[in-house]
């Protein structure tokens, strides 16, 4: 018995012994001469708490006081540090800190202490280390000695309430108390998503939909979904359609990337022979992956619908209303965490998709027994399946018939190119050689006008000179031009014209598959079909054919015609047109290429930049570089070169002139351009040498881009990887965007020497930087960022990944070649050819395209609503052209006084115009003023850039607006916007002058005088006449007085005049135009004192 409890009392001892060696560790630790410890804590921490550290150093040290706290979002969140720095060596100190806590821990809700944390936990630790040097300072993890410990916390009812700042006022208190016990309902989460509800275009490249899932805001779902990591249910239903086969060696349906951009649960992918290949994470850390012998079939819609239970995968594929089920079980458990970076749907950075489409996708995040993810019969999945079995039935029909042609045959006597059947032949007992046709008659008669157009082509086939190639562009050529008559006639487009187009893009011409969805989402020359037009919306952007690509993403950043808004299949489209963009820059000097030149069709201006070979301006530039002027010679090479202001390219011409230009030594520009010409050998052979000889006197004469160039020369020619980044940092550091991103690449790879390690961070500052200053390849690397996510410290914003994208593809060559051919055409007077390529390019994003299509709709005489569309089209984007935005606004302006809606379409005016005016439009300025005239309010953003005050009166917005006006308009040139300054400054100073009695009392005599001006005057005039004809008539009868009065004499009779009566008349006479005189006279006196005084005001 003595020995049973000497073995208790042994247990506990050693018991006690552990547990106080284990608390010990949490609230002090030490080590030699160091000691680190808690003196005294508080069982609850309040706002003035006073914690006591005790500390030894053997040498100078830091130290750190932290309270954590753990809410809902996150875990280990600081809400309190203090840092000091001990320089004592011996002995021990003790340090006392004042825990200062923020209100939003320590204090109940009330009115001035709104935004409150519920923590679950508190925590005080505090930790030392060596101090170093205040550059390097430690944090908890990394310090040598930490020590922690865990206190109570208080509940959101115990909490003291804060001490109350200020009064509030009553009303403020009362609507506090109203809503203050409301309780907020939780936002519906939900546990099934439709990550694809629009039919996804697939090229079969490095692109797809990038998706990201958040983790629960309901704890319930939360802690469940954690659970599950490592014993997942989950389901993932979608739909697939395959127009070829998978030529690499596995290509992406769906795969799931990690924050470390490793493969992760769960990834599906597709081989070559139809088979699919199922790849998962295993708890274990390794992957894992079976093969399901499928043999998935081309072109048919099938549903994959993958399970996820535990360690069990079961695989369904359903076509043809046939489900085939596929099961495997791992020996390990799977680990799926789907918070963990992000998924895509189709080809991404590491994996190819597939060459097809991708239909409705649905996700089960907590798994499901029963999948509803029908396929509709009308939906545009099954509309694009029968144009693709249609353009089948085309194209094998017109490869027969080329095989027919060109054997040795014996044609039809009535039909040529028709064989003769042998029913026929043993009628008439024929002995000649027949045919059999490849096709049947029912196919002859569906697509009989393509019939009888390879009928007129058969000599030019037999002679080898058409071809499919050929005949793609004839047939899209023909069909335009009918098109445009039957659009410009007001009437529905032939069924011949769509039957070629149809022909067109099935035999490879994708800007026919374009038109085609232009002609169906526009309604140009037909009614408007929007599921055909997704159709062949989509088999373009399948074809990964540009502007088709740079269609389907506009219309989804701005969710029109049927399109949904979503930046995330935006991004899938415009990530692959920006790839491509980076492709074609390095190929711009080819003939299918042009700069983007920004010409309107409405501004003379711009159409006077333009200077052909024959304009007066260009042979007096050849002139001058002839002569020698190095300038001249430059910027002539430049145009040929790059086929700028509306000249062609002629690249033996340019080079002549680069040559020329660099070889005087003066210009370092000039040699440049040279010596990467020699380099690259574009135009002239290649000539390392003599490209690397001028470059480093370029380099030496002050050229940036000639520092970036000797960085190529070292990386790429020498291999040189040390002296090339030192000539890439001296061109940054000049603010180089060539040299910035080359940075930027040496350290995503990892080839800076010194610094092997590969540093995305510091990569994608550099490409950021480099992206500001517009270049292309940094931009594509910047958005591909945005759009995962996955870089530390970069947030996912796929929104502006697409903004950049877009602006990246607008400058495309292929695209500049377009709008060139548009130009071009409109100069030589082929409106039809060059609405074609403008409504092309208009259609794929383009603003200055979507402007000069409205303005050739207008020219043209087409209807308002084609105007109407790409006006609207224009305004849509980020940085649309003044002249669109006052369009649109005379749109809402005038239709708001006859439709209902009045007072929404006059705030889309207000929203236009305002919009014209914040680009500088003084169209837009003076429009806005009619709008506050007639009593509109305007927005804040539009108050602010006019420092407009709600509290102004009508007048002074008024008054504002219009000083802006006339400060950005031209000095030399009366506008509207001069002329209604100053009526209204006329109208402020006549205000002000009747508020004084003196200054109004001159104004009532001006106007008083000018009456009596305006009445003496034309009486004087009056008078005048009359006087003059009286005087003509006395004149007569005073000479006929004289001889009666000597016939009186003789007589000896008279007839006396009084000289009174004489006076009596001169006065008379005399007397209106003196007064008259006066009346002017005290006319002009006081108008001139008005008008003085309206100065004095207006000034």
């Amino acid at each position: 018995m003595f020995a049973f409890h000497f073995v208790i009392f042994g247990c506990v001892v050693t018991a006690s012994v552990l547990k106080g060696h284990c608390m010990l560790q949490t609230t002090s630790t030490h080590s030699g001469d160091n000691f680190l410890g808690f003196d005294t804590v508080p069982d609850r921490v309040l706002d003035g708490s006073a914690v006591r550290v005790r500390y030894q150093c053997s040498r100078p040290c830091q130290l750190t006081l932290e309270v954590v706290v753990s809410v809902l979002k996150k875990t280990d969140l600081v809400v309190f540090r203090r840092k000091w720095i001990s320089s004592v060596l011996k002995g021990h100190r003790i340090h006392q800190v004042l825990l200062r806590l923020p209100p939003s821990i320590s204090y109940q809700l009330d009115f001035f202490n709104r935004n409150i944390l519920d923590s679950h936990n508190m925590t005080v630790r505090a930790c030392m280390d060596y101090f170093k040097n205040s550059s390097e300072l430690s944090t908890f993890d990394s310090s040598r000695w930490r020590i922690f410990k865990e206190i109570q916390t208080l509940d959101l009812s115990e909490r003291p309430s804060k001490p109350p700042p200020g009064c509030p006022s009553w009303s403020a208190q009362l609507m506090w108390r109203i809503t203050s016990q409301h309780i907020h309902q939780c936002l519906h989460e939900p546990v099934v998503l439709d990550m694809l509800n629009f039919p996804m275009a697939s090229s079969g490249g490095h692109f797809g939909l990038v998706h990201r899932f958040q983790p629960f805001l309901d704890r319930t779902l939360e802690k469940a979904r954690l659970l599950a990591v490592t014993q997942p249910s989950v389901t993932l239903s979608l739909w697939i359609y395959q127009v070829e086969s998978c030529h690499k060696q596995l290509c992406g349906i769906i795969h799931h990337v990690n924050r470390k951009n490793n493969f992760d649960s769960v990834m599906l992918q597709l081989t070559g022979t139809g088979d699919i290949v199922f790849q998962v994470r295993s708890t274990t850390g390794t992957d894992k992956a079976f093969r399901a012998n499928t043999k998935l079939p081309l072109w048919k819609w099938i549903r994959l619908d993958c399970y996820i239970k535990g360690s069990k995968v079961m695989l369904d594929t359903v076509w043809d209303d046939e489900t085939r089920r596929y099961v495997y079980e791992f020996q390990d458990g799977i680990y799926y965490d789907d918070t963990d970076g992000y998924f895509v749907i189709g080809g991404g950075k590491y994996l190819p998709g597939i060459h097809g489409y991708f239909g409705p996708v649905k996700y089960y995040r907590f798994g499901i027994e029963k999948i509803e993810n029908p396929l509709d019969a009308q939906s545009t999945l099954h509309e694009l399946d029968r144009t693709h079995c249609e353009c089948r039935e085309i194209n094998k029909f017109a490869k027969s018939f080329l095989e027919e042609v060109s054997k040795d045959f014996l044609p039809s006597p009535n039909n040529k190119g028709l064989c003769t059947p042998d029913f026929i032949r043993l009628i008439h007992k024929e002995k000649k050689k027949t045919c059999t046709q490849a096709w049947s008659g029912k196919t002859q008669q569906k697509y009989v006008d393509l019939y009888q157009f390879l009928q007129r082509k058969e000599d030019e086939i037999q002679q080898g000179s058409v071809g499919i190639k050929e005949l793609r562009a004839v047939l899209f050529e023909q069909a335009v031009a009918a098109v445009f008559s039957a659009v410009k006639a007001q009437i529905e487009i032939p069924s011949r014209s769509r039957n070629f187009l149809q022909a067109s893009f099935c035999f490879g011409n994708h800007r026919a598959s374009l038109f085609l969805a232009i002609v169906h989402l526009s309604g140009m020359g037909s009614q408007v079909n929007q599921q055909q037009g997704h159709v062949y919306s989509l088999i373009g952007a399948a074809s990964n054919d540009r502007f088709a690509l740079m269609h389907a993403g506009y219309k989804h950043i701005n969710g029109i015609d049927g399109f949904p808004k979503d930046f995330d299949m935006a991004y899938s489209y415009y990530s692959n047109m920006g790839a491509q963009s980076v492709v074609d820059i390095s190929k711009m000097h080819e003939e299918t290429q042009y700069s983007l030149q920004l010409i309107y069709l409405n501004n003379e201006d711009d159409l006077k930049k333009l200077t052909p070979e024959t304009s007066d301006a260009f042979q007096y530039l050849n002139y001058k570089a002839e002569r020698g002027d190095a300038q001249s010679q430059k910027h002539l090479a430049s145009l040929l070169y790059w086929g700028q202001n509306g000249l062609s390219k002629d690249i033996a011409t340019a080079m002549k002139w680069f040559e020329r230009s660099a070889m005087q030594m003066n210009d370092p520009t000039a040699m440049y351009d040279y010596s990467v010409l020699l380099m690259k050998g574009h135009g002239v052979k290649k000539n390392y040498t003599q490209g690397f000889w001028l470059l480093r006197k370029a380099a030496e004469m002050g050229s940036i881009n000639a520092l970036n160039g000797l960085g190529w020369y070292y990386e790429m020619v020498l291999k040189d990887h040390k002296s090339a980044v030192k000539y890439y940092e001296q061109a940054a550091l000049n603010g180089s965007g060539d040299g910035i991103f080359n940075l930027g690449v040496y350290h995503l790879t990892g080839k800076i020497p010194g610094s092997p390690e590969q540093n995305e961070s510091a990569a994608f500052q550099h490409f950021l930087n480099a992206s500001k200053s517009g270049h292309m390849s940094a931009s594509v690397e910047v958005a591909r960022y945005l759009s995962t996510g996955n870089l530390e410290g970069v947030s996912q914003d796929v929104e502006k990944a697409v903004i950049i994208l877009k602006n990246v593809c607008d400058r495309n060559g292929h695209l500049g070649f377009m709008i060139r051919e548009a130009l071009q055409a409109y100069l030589q007077d082929s409106r039809w050819e060059s609405f074609v390529n403008y409504v092309l390019a208009a259609e794929s994003g383009l603003g200055l395209a979507q402007s000069n299509t409205a303005h050739l709709c207008e020219e043209l005489g087409l209807s308002d609503d084609c105007q109407r569309r790409y006006h609207n089209f224009s305004v849509l984007n980020h940085d649309p052209h003044p002249s669109a935005l006052l369009k649109m606004g005379d749109y809402f302006y005038y239709s708001s006084s006859t439709q209902a809606d009045s007072l929404s379409l006059a705030e889309q005016a207000i929203s236009m115009y305002g919009r014209a005016a914040l680009a500088g439009s003084p169209q837009g300025m003076y429009n806005l003023v009619v709008l506050v005239h007639e009593g509109h309010i305007f927005p804040r953003s539009i108050n602010s850039f006019f420092n407009v005050s709600h509290r102004d009166e009508v007048h002074t917005v008024m008054e504002k607006i219009l000083k802006r006006c006339v400060a950005i308009e031209d000095e030399e040139l009366v506008t509207p916007c001069s002329f209604a300054l100053l009526g209204l400054q006329m109208g402020k100073a006549l205000r002000r002058m009747s508020q004084n009695d003196v200054q109004l009392l001159l104004a009532y005599m001006s106007l008083l005088s000018v009456i009596m001006v305006i009445i003496f005057v034309p009486l004087q005039s009056c008078l005048g006449q009359r006087n003059h004809e009286t005087l003509r008539i006395r004149s007569a009868r005073q000479q006929s007085g004289n001889l009666n009065q000597e016939q009186v004499s003789i007589m000896g009779t008279s007839e006396p005049v009084t000289r009174n009566q004489r006076l009596m008349q001169l006065d008379s006479q005399q007397w209106l135009p003196y007064a008259s005189e006066l009346v002017v006279t005290l006319s002009g006196v006081c108008l001139c004192v008005f008008w003085t005084t309206v100065l004095c005001h207006v000034l």
